[in-house]
């Protein structure tokens, strides 16, 4: 491919909404474009990046035996009905109407469109076990997009489902694919961590995230160093603090704390560690038709932070049913005092309590009044919950649940996500097979996505410098650059036009730098852009001799026209097929 012809565009200064690496640097090469908020184009070597991962993707799940079909994205509300699922997946759900009222949406994930299938097309266990995959756009209408393609509300997945007669044939299914997943990202040049993860709004019980690290990403995960615990943090369960059996309870005294609304001004006005306080976090529920359906008070230890994810699957409702509550409307409905509330005197709303505390006595909380709180407040004597379970988050430092080791933190970006689904979809779908007894039985799924647009991002975010991306040689858009110094120097033309046709023929993509441009700017435009490969053709050319440049690397080396070349397909063989 010739420079000259391309439709490139390339910008030199930061677009003002990119805030991370590969945001910026996608927008700057010109390898993608803005529509509106949430939504991106891919330009031609955008795109071909992108078609490159599909094409490991596409490998690797053909190699496990999947098979590849493709259903459209708009889907019909009556099977997410069906599935319960049309008014529980959340505002994120985009939903449209046809011109006769019906109700549609725009597929975020395709449980049901697969589940439909399966239930119409299998009815024997000889059917069984089976695998079906697609590869195509996704729509999720979200609040805040963000980050370009790393929070977007259209991109391209790969979404996967597997079919098993049993638990046993699950388990194989899940680490089929956990293996491939592996494979793929591996392939695409990632640093990444597999790590236990939260279900979700896909639902199932065990999960894993794969999760590229990178200091800019939005997941936290929680690691063992010691041990091979891994999760996020929204996952990982905490270690209680130990019982204090031992400890006699004390009197209920109420005190007068005024103005001492949180934690650390209580804990420095009565001089005791915030690990004797206990923490008040205040909800409003909603029903399904977005209705206020009640009130949630949860309660960790002083010190201890809120863990959302945990809360709302304690509550066994969506995560968008839930929000902070007006505290001056549920001090009218349930008592509680902001800054001042505590669990002993509340009433008419739902408690929840994290499992430490009932192991810890002689606590300090609200008093549910202003500017007073109640010291020596134990659970069981002078108040219980609802609910007792952990709701805690698992900080860096915290011991790890597996082994007591200090736990880590990093950040990462989820680029995929397998599932054990169980028989979730095929019960309420009533997709069964009949088994070698002739019993009916529900067919026990599995389902695996991995995020093709997002895995580009997270190649840039991983693989970047300060003069713009360096592309693994498996999904660059070119594997080398040819940068011909005086275009129409009939030396210079010929030696260019040599390798591209020496490079092409061994399979080596190559991209021409024909332009009249400064060599500067050539230079610039072929770091930003991120070619592995440079070859500078120059006034050498007579003799040979060209320059060679790994874009990851800073030496330059002179070599014959044949030796660049051999290295050239050398290493795009080892790197791109392991050869």
């Amino acid at each position: 491919m010739r420079l000259s012809k391309m439709h490139l565009k390339t910008l030199r200064e930061v677009p003002n909404e990119a805030e991370i690496p590969s945001h910026i640097l996608l927008l700057r090469t010109g390898m993608i474009r803005k529509l509106v908020s949430g939504i991106y184009g891919f330009m031609p070597m955008g795109w071909k990046s992108v078609r490159k991962i599909e094409d490991i993707v596409r490998e690797e799940m053909d190699r496990t035996g999947a098979q590849e079909i493709h259903m459209s994205a708009v889907q019909p509300a009556e099977l997410w009905e069906e599935s319960g699922r049309w008014s529980h997946y959340g505002p994120e759900l985009w939903r449209i109407k046809d011109r006769n009222g019906r109700d549609f949406c725009l597929g975020p994930t395709h449980e049901e469109i697969f589940t439909d299938i399966v239930r119409n097309d299998i009815s024997s266990y000889k059917q069984l076990p089976e695998n079906l995959y697609q590869i195509q756009t996704k729509y999720r209408d979200e609040a805040r997009p963000r980050f370009g393609l790393m929070r977007s509300r259209e991109f391209v997945m790969k979404d996967a489902y597997s079919f098993d007669k049993d638990t046993e044939g699950l388990d194989k299914s899940y680490q089929d694919m956990y293996d491939a997943y592996t494979r793929i990202f591996t392939r695409c040049g990632l640093y990444f961590r597999p790590v236990e993860a939260d279900n979700g709004a896909i639902g199932g019980s065990n999960s894993h995230e794969f999760q590229a690290l990178t200091s800019v990403g939005e997941s936290e995960i929680a690691y063992c160093e010691k041990c091979d615990m891994a999760a996020t943090t929204e996952r990982a369960g905490c270690v209680d603090a130990a019982p204090e059996t031992d400890v006699e309870m004390l009197p209920l005294e109420k005190v007068h704390t005024p103005g001492t609304k949180t934690i650390e001004e209580v804990a420095d006005f009565l001089g005791i560690p915030k690990e004797k306080t206990i923490k008040a976090l205040l909800f409003v529920t909603y029903d399904d038709d977005y209705k206020e359906n009640g009130y949630v008070a949860a309660f960790v230890r002083g010190d201890r932070d809120c863990n959302m994810t945990k809360l709302i699957n304690a509550l066994g409702i969506p995560e968008h049913q839930i929000e902070f509550a007006d505290e001056e409307k549920m001090h009218q409905a349930t008592g509680c005092v902001g800054g001042f509330t505590g669990p002993t005197a509340l009433h008419d709303c739902r408690i929840v309590v994290d499992s430490e505390l009932p192991g810890l006595k002689n606590m300090c909380a609200g008093a549910c009044e202003e500017d007073h709180h109640l010291i020596n407040v134990n659970y069981g004597r002078d108040y219980k919950g609802d609910i007792v379970t952990d709701i805690k988050t698992l900080k860096e430092g915290d011991p790890c649940p597996c082994c007591g080791a200090p736990v880590k933190h990093a950040r990462g970006i989820e680029v995929g996500q397998v599932f054990k689904l169980g028989t979730k979809y095929s019960e309420a779908m009533h997709a069964m097979y009949v088994d070698e007894n002739q019993k009916e039985q529900p067919i026990v799924m599995g389902c695996y996505g991995i995020g093709v647009t997002r895995t580009l991002a997270a190649i840039v975010e991983q693989h970047h410098d300060d003069d713009g991306i360096i592309w693994p040689i498996s999904v660059a858009p070119y594997h080398v650059i040819i940068e011909e110094m005086k275009p129409g120097d009939e030396e210079q033309d010929k030696v260019t036009a040599d390798m591209e046709e020496q490079l092409e023929k061994a399979g080596v993509e190559v991209l021409v730098d024909d332009r009249k441009e400064r060599p500067g700017v050539k230079f610039k435009d072929a770091d930003l852009i991120g070619i592995p490969i440079r070859i500078t053709v120059g006034k050498k050319a007579p003799d040979g001799i060209v320059e060679y440049k790994l874009r990851r690397e800073e030496e330059k080396r002179e070599l014959s026209v044949e030796d660049a070349v051999a290295e050239a397909i050398a290493l795009v063989n080892k790197e791109r097929f392991g050869m």
